[in-house]
């Protein structure tokens, strides 16, 4: 008998398992390199090399040939890295390479492993402790690498291994992402080397002034609390700094005023840096003089309610020219040099690559759609043709392509060479086994990006169903794109008799800065407003369908506070509720994520009041079901456990159900596969 979907759903992760990832092209564009497990539900990733001549492809590193275990014994650094990167397999899960992408290094268990790409050869290194983001030279002669908070370089050849930089003290890292890069600014990593391998950049953080707040497990009494450094919205943030570190023992201070360090990059043509002050407002792109460390300013970007970080940026052309992106006339834009070389129109999302005088970079022009599109110098190209969503990487002529649409299942990924020849990396992932009835188009006043998610079985005018709202809601982030993956388990919902509806409302990129910049200083009526919006859309454009009479509304982190804010504002609107992971007050959570919508909640308290929960909790009237895991260190389960302080003193009934051991991820199989079968018993029972 086949599994049903809950538990093939976790035990693939989602369905991404089998999945081609983490490409890297040889400079000649002769080989790619990437990691994908064997099989679409194994969870061991293994690390693999493409041959683009002759199509071969090969198995270079099987974790399991080095240690024989499918569970990694990993520091707690290292669990930290994936939940902040929300990496879901295990084994080999990030590597890196010198220049010619000859060697390979990567961490598996802690321990250090360099790769030899030519001779197959796969060896341990001896270290001190146990092993963070390991990265070789682009020279291939050393590696670079976190243990204990000490950044430490390893010879390859003679084995002599030495620490650049200790920390002073328990709260001080070197060469590490704090947790407001990793998790706000999709920043993961905290040094940097130069191109000529004789010096790195490196991070200092120190986390003394960060808030302790500790993460307990009920269920065991017997484990000690977590203690977690959390710079909750208003509070202090780690003390960063930067230092050039040289091989021969030099240490160079990079001063710079503003709080966060959004980004660097060292190329052939400058170090760079790129800073932001605290409100967000500006963003400096500054050149370093890696000998002295004097900066000069390249750029500012303000903007007065905040402005993106791009990932991607900076970079520069063979000629020196740089490629940035920012705002202009209204859109995300492509500069080279101090030109826009795109239209306000095409929303930039992220520049992938940057290949001699060719600038390969995602954007959009309808906000469920990520093209790919290149800039050669001279031209704006469009690389993907078809609707979908699109990714890839461009090295020595050669492109990576991977493709998502409605029309197919999964990740299609294809290698482009030069020769215009395509070479497809098979996916080994599960077929999810569901017949999807999705309709994407626009819906109510502000035509508003939504998804239809209907049975499969449902005759159109048969029947009024039930309605679930199933959004995420919140600003930087969308569900409704054109690919199949963003609605399996909506329509596996709507299997189970629902009519699933998915919108997008203000604060979701793809439109432009004016829809992301609407939910300034309010998170809570926009995005609330929205998706009523869209339902009053859809039941109009499917007035046979729906039933408005039983709506529920489910989601997870911004969408578990948008479902609980849905029945304790709008109970006339929404008639059941299950609020996953819910930010409740918005005192509690980051300062990076926080502030750049509310602002300093000691400056503007009013604005937090406004978005949040607890003043609504006497309105509660609809079943209202809050899920929370309590070992979640990034929406931790104060936000739940007060809500529900909060309902109970006022008398209202609600449900909690504590999953203990569980992350703001969920990633634990039975976890993930229960957690759906709960929820659609909770809401049929909730609407009758």
């Amino acid at each position: 008998m086949s599994e049903s979907f809950p538990r093939l759903n976790a035990r693939t992760r989602r369905f991404t398992l089998g999945v081609p990832r983490g490409f890297t092209i040889s400079p000649d564009g002769g080989r790619v390199v990437f990691l994908r497990t064997k099989t679409g539900t194994d969870p061991v990733t293994c690390l693999w090399e493409l041959d683009t001549e002759t199509h071969v492809e090969r198995l270079v590193v099987d974790p399991r040939e080095l240690h024989g275990e499918d569970e990694e014994n990993l520091p707690p650094e290292e669990r930290a890295r994936r939940e902040r990167s929300r990496e879901a397999a295990g084994g080999i899960v990030a590597y890196a390479t010198d220049f010619h992408v000859s060697k390979v290094c990567f961490a598996l268990s802690g321990q250090l492993y360099v790769a030899e790409l030519a001779g197959g050869r796969t060896r341990r290194l001896e270290t001190p402790g146990a092993v963070i983001d390991p990265r070789l030279s682009p020279d291939g002669r050393h590696v670079a690498y976190v243990t204990g908070g000490a950044l430490r370089v390893q010879d390859l050849a003679s084995g002599h291994d030495r620490a650049l930089a200790e920390p002073e003290s328990p709260t001080v890292t070197y060469g590490l992402a704090e947790f407001i890069a990793a998790e706000e600014m999709d920043r993961m990593r905290g040094f940097w080397w130069s191109p000529q391998s004789d010096a790195l950049l490196v991070e200092r953080a120190d986390e003394a002034p960060v808030q302790v707040w500790h993460i307990a497990d009920p269920a065991n009494p017997d484990r000690p609390a977590t203690a977690q450094r959390y710079p909750a919205a208003g509070t202090p943030n780690a003390i960063t700094e930067l230092y050039v570190l040289g091989l021969d023992g030099s240490r160079v201070g990079v001063p710079y005023e503003e709080e966060y360090l959004a980004n660097a990059a060292w190329d052939a043509h400058a170090l760079s840096i790129v800073t932001l002050t605290r409100d967000q407002r500006t963003m400096r792109l500054f050149e370093v003089d890696p000998a002295s460390g004097a900066k000069t300013l390249v750029r500012e970007d303000t903007d007065p309610a905040w402005v993106d970080i791009v990932p991607g940026v900076p970079a520069h052309l063979d000629d020196g020219s740089l490629v940035w992106v920012a705002n202009s006339e209204g859109g995300h834009r492509l500069f080279v040099g101090d030109r826009a070389v795109t239209p306000p129109t095409l929303q930039v999302r992220a520049v992938l690559d940057v290949d001699h005088d060719s600038v390969l970079f995602t954007a959009s022009g309808d906000p469920t759609e990520i093209q790919l599109w290149t800039w050669d110098g001279h031209s704006l190209l469009p690389v993907s043709t078809r609707s979908g969503v699109f990714s890839g990487r461009m090295a020595g002529g050669v492109g990576v392509l991977t493709e998502q649409s409605l029309d197919a299942e999964g990740v299609s990924t294809t290698v482009v060479r030069r020769d215009g020849m395509a070479v497809p990396i098979p996916s080994f992932a599960e077929p999810p086994g569901l017949d999807l009835r999705v309709s994407i188009g626009r819906s109510g006043r502000r035509e508003l990006a939504t998804a239809v998610v209907l049975p499969s079985w449902h005759e159109p005018g048969s029947r009024k169903l039930p309605v679930l709202m199933d959004p995420y809601g919140g600003p930087h982030a969308q569900r409704v794109l054109n690919r199949r993956a963003s609605y399996l388990e909506s329509q596996w919902f709507a299997e189970q008799g629902f009519a699933v509806i998915v919108a997008d409302g203000r604060g979701t990129p793809g439109r432009g800065v004016d829809f992301e910049r609407a939910v300034l200083n309010d998170l809570a009526t926009p995005a609330l407003e929205d998706q009523i919006d869209a339902l009053q859309g859809v039941a109009e454009q499917y007035p046979d369908d729906l039933d408005l009479s039983r709506v529920a509304i489910r989601g997870w982190s911004f969408g578990g506070f948008l479902a609980a804010l849905a029945v304790l504002r709008r109970p006339d609107v929404f008639h059941a509720a299950v609020a996953g992971a819910p930010v409740t007050d918005w005192r509690l959570y980051d300062t990076c994520y926080t502030e750049r919508y509310l602002g300093d909640p000691n400056e503007q308290p009013e604005v937090y009041e406004k978005s949040s929960l607890f003043a609504d909790a006497a309105k509660l009237e609809r079943p209202l079901l809050l899920i929370h895991g309590l070992a979640d260190d990034n929406v931790v389960s104060a936000h739940t456990l007060r809500l529900s302080s909060a309902l109970l003193a006022a008398g209202r009934q609600h449900s909690v159900l504590p999953l203990s051991g569980v992350t703001h991820m969920t990633p634990q199989e039975v976890v993930a596969e229960n957690l759906l079968l709960l929820q659609v018993d909770f809401l049929k029972k909730a609407l009758g």
